[in-house]
């Protein structure tokens, strides 16, 4: 007599027939996202006549910088994210509320803007320094002049107020949703505030601080434009000066493949935060209640956490308002070029906006079947192969891209000229690949937000639709989607500010005479025309904002405080 079935769980939705259709398009997907890197290998292993003098003289070099940079901007964002995190948790001070969100607004300003700014604004003939030589009453830019912000200690600073955010938002909520009654304890012992937040918060909160140093570190290791404009040579750099300047494509891929090694050592830091991040609780933790600051140190905690905001964000961002008004009202800020490179970026970027989505709720969707049917080992792999593209930097991912699309214009050309037709570059040098490369490269945050989304949505849904007859596909449109709206559209929102700042990839795989706003403004600081490119780079920041809203709405609700 056989054995009788083993029961679903509960939720757990009962399927006629495996989403083959589904799982083969998921898997489809990941081959695509996996074989830049395939690319990437294939192209390094076939050597390059200058590799010799690049690995003697150049890799070295680049390999230094590039670890000095990291250890530089791994500190000061660790410091200033985990400072600012406690501040506004555990002390209640002034404008604390507002400080809570304004933390966030440097996240706005991307890394190669941030350069560009304070490149300007620091420059001996610039407005700072052409200020504090009126209060001392020099004339001459040789009799006072502040140190050159040109150099590594110089970009370590930069990124690191740019950057800081990653492990103010982990840190901070973290410090939120820790249990008060360990404090509590601590303080009955006889802890004091330092030994409160060294000995008992800061130890809780390792993992959440290793995970914002990873992401902040990935985003150093991708930087290419504030690097190049402050003079850093680092492995990013190398690999586009070597592809550019040299137009050795084989030893661009060798540094390539050297940078994956940081990759996955930074990847493994950030999974083995998210490993440790497990804390047993028997009752459901009680939030932190802030202790109010009294006389001169509540001001004083007000100023040091605005410092950074001052910074970070609100700094360079006056300085572009100011130059942009100035351009708009000389009448420079109408060039036609301009707007054209902005409407080139808003096309660009909404095109690759909606096939991530559609990418990402592939993936995301066929893991839902796939959990339904409790065989989720291929559809978990597809989703997290899919979103490899965004540890790779942008350079990384550009190169990696650059050998399977000539394989695909050599094929479609032997079908060109068997039509009778001329053969041309199809995807290589076009529109097309610059969207293949903004998918692959951000098709995380879309498969990552609509997961997020499927899993407020109950499985028992799922299982009533198909009760009554529904196909998969079915309970898709009808049931899902409207249920997915704001996950959809908040991700959708990332995707698109993240295209528009985006600037490795698009200086490598852009079509000739396509500027967008980000090579625009490469362009301008490139040749020192620094003002030229305010107007552009405000525009980036400015779209920058708008996930930055969200994302301080969103925490804000999900880590409010109890009323005192």
């Amino acid at each position: 007599m056989n054995a009788a079935a083993p029961p679903l769980p509960v939720g757990a939705m009962p399927l006629r027939r495996r989403p083959d259709g589904w799982l083969l398009s998921a898997c489809g997907i990941a081959a695509i996202a996996l074989l830049p890197l395939l690319a990437l290998a294939w192209t390094a292993v076939q050597g390059s006549d200058a590799w010799p003098h690049v690995a003697a003289h150049v890799l070295p070099q680049a390999a230094r910088n590039t670890l000095w940079l990291l250890l530089g901007v791994g500190a000061l964002t660790v410091a200033i994210g985990t400072g600012s995190a406690w501040l506004v948790t555990a002390y209640e001070f002034p404008g604390r509320g507002i400080l809570a969100w304004a933390l966030l607004l440097p996240l706005a300003v991307p890394t190669y803007i941030v350069a560009y700014a304070y490149l300007d604004l620091l420059h001996p003939l610039g407005p700072l320094q052409s200020g504090v030589r009126t209060l001392l009453g020099v004339d001459s830019p040789r009799d006072f002049r502040l140190p050159d912000i040109r150099g590594l200690a110089g970009c370590i600073v930069l990124l690191g107020l740019v950057l800081y955010p990653y492990v103010y938002i982990t840190t901070r909520a973290m410090f939120m949703t820790q249990a008060a009654g360990l404090l509590d304890a601590a303080r009955s012992l006889g802890a004091g505030r330092a030994a409160l937040f060294t000995r008992v918060a800061l130890p809780l909160a390792r993992p959440a601080i290793a995970v914002g140093a990873a992401l902040a570190l990935l985003e150093t290791l991708g930087d290419i434009g504030a690097s190049e404009f402050l003079g850093v040579q680092t492995l990013t750099v190398s690999v586009y000066t070597t592809w550019i300047t040299r137009s050795d494509l084989p030893g661009a891929a060798q540094i390539a493949l050297s940078m994956l090694v940081l990759v996955v050592a930074l990847l493994a830091l950030e999974r083995h935060g998210r490993r440790s991040e497990r804390y047993a609780a028997t009752i459901r933790p009680r939030p932190m209640q802030p202790l109010a600051l009294r006389g001169l140190a509540r001001w004083g905690a007000l100023a040091l956490g605005a410092l950074p905001v001052l910074l970070g964000f609100l700094a360079p961002f006056a300085y572009l308002a100011i130059e942009s008004l100035q351009r708009l009202a000389d009448g420079g800020g109408g060039s036609p070029m301009l707007w054209r490179s902005a409407w080139n970026t808003v096309r660009v970027a909404g095109l690759a906006t909606a096939l991530t989505l559609a990418a990402g709720l592939v993936l995301a969707w066929t893991l839902r079947l796939a959990q339904a049917r409790r065989r989720t080992v291929v559809a978990t792999a597809a989703l997290r192969v899919g979103g490899l593209g965004y540890a790779l930097p942008g350079t990384v991912l550009a190169i990696g891209l650059l050998l399977p699309l000539a394989w695909f214009d050599d094929a479609a050309n032997v079908l060109l000229r068997a039509a009778g037709q001329e053969p041309r570059m199809l995807l290589m040098g076009s529109v097309g690949a610059l969207v293949l490369a903004y998918v692959l490269r951000f098709l995380v945050i879309a498969a990552g937000g609509v997961e997020a989304g499927f899993a407020r949505i109950a499985p028992a849904l799922d299982q009533a639709a198909r009760s009554l007859g529904a196909a998969p596909r079915r309970v898709l449109v009808r049931v899902h989607l409207p249920l997915l709206r704001p996950a959809l559209a908040a991700a959708a929102l990332l995707v698109f500010v993240d295209t528009m700042k985006e600037l490795p990839a698009t200086l490598l795989l852009r079509p000739l005479n396509f500027e967008t706003l980000a090579t625009w403004l490469y362009a301008d600081a490139a040749r020192g025309a620094y003002e030229d490119g305010a107007i552009a780079a405000l525009l980036i920041v400015l779209a920058g904002l708008l996930p930055v809203i969200l994302l301080a709405r969103t925490g804000l609700r999900y880590g409010r405080e109890v009323p005192r």
